[in-house]
């Protein structure tokens, strides 16, 4: 089974590179970032027709997120209970693989903008709020991925420059300290599993040849539980789709799992 993680930065203008990109590698299921969509805008038709069922969560403009799967789709979710928020950065949903019992958690996590703004406080919140919500959810799913836009470098390094990120969202202590926080409930960053190249990143900011010249963070993280980190087989981030024209500036990350 083929997990992904794809920010989209606006499905209406990514759309055919998501399409493509869904024939070209047949991913089993995708969870999908900055959808930037109403639910009444998303298209799913096109989704539908190409072979995949979609659960989805928007909102005009901004945020929103969605799962497209192969597989049957069940218990869908969205937002995190007891946490209000209008903002659509969490979407679960639950796929039968092969007799198993799969949670998947696609989250878009807050930006934060600043270390002085109230949105970081609004980030670290929110963060709170998910690592509660997960320790519920991990118990009831002992299979439960986690994927997503985290908008967290873990260390060094999976940022390009560090001593240049110093003091700025992303990589603040309290943030990758959240990070572990969700490492600490027994979830295995899928990434890390495997000997991986230097300087592997999954974002490149658009200004200044960011991607030529490799100048990006790994934010973008799949994370499994214990059974099913077991059963991984291979993690890579695809670099492809950042190639294109008009690309998102996040490119999918995918985890290969072995059957159970």
């Amino acid at each position: 089974m083929k997990l992904a993680t794809w920010n989209v930065n606006s499905l209406k203008v990514r759309l055919p590179h998501l399409l493509d990109w869904l024939a070209a590698t047949q991913a089993d299921v995708v969870c999908l970032q900055e959808t930037k969509l109403e639910d009444a805008n998303f298209p799913r038709a096109e989704i539908e027709a190409a072979g995949y069922q979609v659960a989805f969560s928007g909102q005009k403009t901004y945020n929103g997120v969605a799962i497209v799967s192969r597989l049957p789709l069940e218990d869908a979710q969205a937002g995190i209970p007891g946490f209000a928020d209008e903002q659509k950065r969490v979407l679960a949903a639950t796929v039968d693989a092969g007799g198993t019992q799969t949670r998947v958690v696609c989250i878009y996590i807050p930006n934060g903008q600043s270390l002085d703004s109230d949105k970081y406080l609004y980030k670290l919140r929110w963060l709170n709020a998910l690592h509660s919500w997960l320790k519920d959810e991990l118990a009831r799913y002992p299979c439960l991925a986690l994927l997503g836009d985290y908008n967290i470098a873990p260390e060094d390094r999976d940022v390009h420059d560090p001593a240049a990120w110093v003091g700025n969202v992303l990589v603040s202590e309290p943030e990758r300290e959240q990070f572990r926080a969700l490492l600490g409930l027994g979830l295995k960053d899928a990434f890390r599993l495997f000997e991986q190249p230097e300087k592997s990143f999954s974002w490149w900011d658009y200004r200044a040849a960011g991607f030529r010249r490799n100048l990006g963070l790994r934010i973008d993280h799949i994370l499994l539980s214990p059974e099913l980190a077991a059963r991984c087989a291979a993690v890579e981030i695809d670099k492809a789709p950042r190639k294109l024209e008009r690309p998102s500036d996040h490119t999918p990350v995918v985890a290969t799992l072995d059957p159970a």
